[in-house]
């Protein structure tokens, strides 16, 4: 591993990642290992690169290439093209895997195997690699062949028969929780794995999966389905989603036995403390659609969103209102947090992306490099600098197209 520098404040300096990921789960993780200081070196195929790049919306006039869904997923990165069906790109692989920290892949199982890039081969080359395998269901299981998107993994994972509530029908999403939550687990494991080797040698083998990630993160149904218990689904008792003129309001009275009272006291309805339908915390959650529509008719009386929020605010009741996403870029919170960074682009002078969600010795996390742009644009200095190939053997592998440079 090469060293960091001794003054650098970037806990991950020095740790290189090899990345074969694509879309979001996979390339999400590597690029908070970015930003923590790790050098990304990302696996894309010669041509179009990877899918994400044509998506909506473009930077660049007149090219498919630079979607700002990739731009932010994968700045910090450096893009090297190589073709895996290629038995010299192959190689070059496994060159990069052989000086690699960490290699993470989010094929559909069997896919590196295919290519001669699983963790079998790969660990012939590096014994202590750290190698991550992110998937929909898991390497094992007999879902684990499925297709893995996030609307799919959310349909299976139960959340969406929950989040359905009073609606006819389950509707798709648009938080790519899967993949998120995949994404910061692997990130987590990894750093768990990192952590191992430098105390034993040993090196690690991830499998990641999308479904658990996401099943795990429900607070309340799994863990009372598990014991015997019911579901909790929509309406979720106590929380409060209410249309004030054009506005909506959310606010909860749970999550703190402190709130219930506060509610009461606000509304200037006492008596209700007394309702049986409403007296405990139990009666609260069967007769919540009964209360939701007093809580209802008790705010139809504010004039707007703001004044409910101040009434609320002064009660400490949690509260805010439903922002729109240019609303919540323009935020003075966001601004202050420094949360969204411009980085520099060849063509567009600079583009806006999301930092990684947490500060570091009170400083924000941003990306190190500028944003990424041309597929393959830093496979020439990979292959001189960090493999050491003569000039030569790289001209015959960019001929060979095993590899492509801009």
């Amino acid at each position: 591993m090469p060293a960091a520098a001794p003054d650098d404040p970037l806990p991950l300096s020095g740790l290189l990642i090899l990345d074969l990921t694509r879309v979001l789960a996979g390339p999400y993780c590597t690029r908070l290992l970015a930003d923590m200081g790790a050098r990304v070196i990302k696996i894309e195929r010669p041509g179009p690169g990877e899918e994400t790049r044509h998506n909506p919306h473009q930077l660049e006039p007149g090219r498919d290439d630079q979607s700002t869904y990739f731009t932010r997923v994968n700045a910090g990165k450096e893009s090297v093209a190589v073709d895996l069906s290629h038995a010299e790109g192959r190689r070059v692989v496994l060159d990069l895997a052989r000086r690699a920290d960490v290699f993470i892949e989010n094929f559909t199982p069997g896919v590196v195997a295919r290519l001669g890039c699983d963790y079998g081969a790969v660990r012939l080359v590096n014994p202590d690699i750290v190698y991550c395998s992110i998937s929909g269901f898991g390497q094992t299981g007999p879902w684990r062949l499925r297709p893995a998107f996030a609307h799919t993994i959310n349909a299976m994972s139960g959340l969406m028969h929950l989040e359905q509530g009073d609606e006819p029908n389950p509707r798709a999403s648009n938080l790519q929780a899967a993949d998120m939550l995949a994404a910061t687990h692997a990130s987590t494991a990894i750093l768990g794995a990192l952590w191992r080797r430098a105390r034993t040698g040993r090196g690690a083998h991830l499998d990641v999966s999308m479904l658990e990630a996401l099943v795990a993160s429900d607070s309340v149904t799994f863990g009372a389905v598990l014991n015997g218990g019911m579901e909790q689904g929509n309406p979720r008792p106590g929380m409060v989603v209410h249309k004030i003129g054009a506005r909506y309001l959310a606010f909860q009275v749970v999550g703190g036995p402190e709130l219930w009272p506060r509610l009461l006291k606000v509304m200037e309805r006492p008596e209700m403390g007394i309702d049986v339908r409403f007296s405990t915390a139990e009666a609260r959650r069967e007769n919540w659609r009964a209360l939701r529509a007093v809580i209802g008719r008790w705010l139809d009386d504010f004039s707007s969103v703001e004044a409910a929020i101040d009434v609320l605010t002064k009660a400490r009741l949690p509260c805010a209102p439903v922002l729109h996403p240019a609303e919540v870029i323009a935020a003075p919170q966001l601004a202050e947090r420094k949360f969204f960074p411009a980085l520099s682009h060849p063509a567009r002078g600079e583009v806006r992306v999301t930092a990684s969600p947490y500060h570091l010795d009170g400083q924000p996390v941003h990306p190190l490099g500028p944003a990424p742009h041309r597929v393959g644009e830093h496979t020439r200095d990979v292959l001189a600098n960090l493999l050491g190939y003569e000039e030569e053997r790289i001209v015959a592998l960019l001929a060979s197209r095993a590899v492509e440079a801009p």
